[in-house]
């Protein structure tokens, strides 16, 4: 009786573990001394996209074969854990699909007799929350900073081109490309300021009812003169009847103009840029604006929209970082998609409905 009281015990036991191990929602590995898989849960088989059946009995690295890069240093966190007892460690895998996942694992040696345990927890939504606040904290400093280097800088500015106005009917016509020179670059530190000052105050920002379409038509429109000039040709594609959007159409037109300009200048020797216009299913108004440019690397593209980052020569990363701040105010959202030597586009997803962040 004590004996069979036992193993209802132990049998219970390990009922009550099969159901915590099954159950979590880590992922769970359990492995031998020969690193052979012995058993995984259901959320180790879906972070992973492979089936228990397809694991059993194989090496612990065979979950790893869509990222051969990241095998050694995987392998160094399994020989320290083995060596150590336990270690922990974070890893970027960039999956089939392309997403990027942040994992936080762990390895504990012998947690049973000839088993050792690896726990993988999908921390990205973590790692994405954390980089907004980063970026955010960076907008924050931008924002106190950009007040007092404006104001500092269109005092002395107001100065020069009033000076440089007066100056202009005495200089001779060998030296009028200086003038030039000088009046452009004055309008460069001027445009860069005002930049600034967007971020530093807060815009009077009107939201109404209107056909994004038209305000694309007039963005085109503006910018058809520069585009001559780099020898950049537009392909429109606007879908029939769209429904209006509510936005700030000024607000709207800077976005479109700042994208625009971008794609131009990214093909000094000419090329085409391509505008869709379309309803998703996700009742979203699409606007995509491509170029023929050479590309963006992926590891620049996740940067895109941080303060001073560029990746032109003489740019300063302002106006994609405004451009965002609008677009995150219409509760939309910009995705970038590029691939070097081919080009880059960029998707503007706009909501159909009214609710606006206040």
């Amino acid at each position: 009786m004590e004996n069979t009281a036992k193993q209802n015990e132990a049998l219970a036991g390990e009922q009550k573990f099969r159901r915590i191990f099954e159950d979590s929602m880590d992922g769970l590995i359990l492995w031998n001394d020969e690193y052979q898989i012995v058993d995984i849960n259901y959320s180790g088989e879906r972070i992973f996209g492979l089936s228990k059946d397809r694991l059993f009995g194989k090496p612990l690295l065979d979950l790893f074969n869509s990222v051969e890069e990241k095998k050694q240093e995987i392998m160094n966190h399994i020989e320290q854990a083995m060596q150590i007892g336990k270690q922990c460690s974070t890893i970027v895998i960039e999956m089939i699909d392309g997403t990027v996942k942040h994992f936080d694992y762990s390895t504990k040696r012998r947690i049973v007799d000839g088993l050792n345990l690896t726990v993988i927890i999908d921390v990205t939504e973590k790692a994405k929350m954390q980089e907004q606040l980063r970026k955010s904290d960076r907008l924050n400093i931008v924002g106190e900073l950009a007040a007092g280097i404006a104001h500092e800088i269109r005092n002395p500015m107001t100065a020069l081109k009033g000076f440089i106005q007066l100056l202009k009917p005495s200089i001779k016509a060998e030296h009028s490309m200086y003038y030039d020179v000088i009046t452009s670059e004055l309008a460069r530190i001027d445009s860069i300021i005002n930049e600034f000052l967007i971020l530093a105050k807060p815009q009077e920002i009107r939201y109404q009812e209107k056909d994004v379409c038209q305000i694309m038509r007039e963005t085109v429109d503006l910018l058809s003169a520069q585009a001559v000039l780099y020898n950049v040709q537009f392909y429109t594609e606007y879908e029939d009847s769209l429904p209006f959007v509510y936005c700030e159409p000024n607000q709207l037109k800077k976005v479109f103009i700042n994208l625009i300009k971008n794609a131009i200048e990214v093909m000094p020797s000419g090329g085409q840029i391509t505008i869709m216009i379309n309803k998703t299913e996700e009742q979203n108004i699409q606007i995509c604006i491509q170029d023929e440019g050479m590309g963006i690397p992926k590891d620049k593209i996740i940067k895109l929209g941080e303060p001073f980052y560029t990746t032109k020569e003489k740019g300063t990363g302002l106006g994609l970082m405004v451009s965002y701040r609008i677009i995150e105010e219409h509760n939309g959202t910009i995705q970038v998609e590029s691939e070097e030597g081919k080009g880059t586009l960029f998707k503007i997803m706009l909501p159909l409905n009214h609710y606006i962040k206040s």
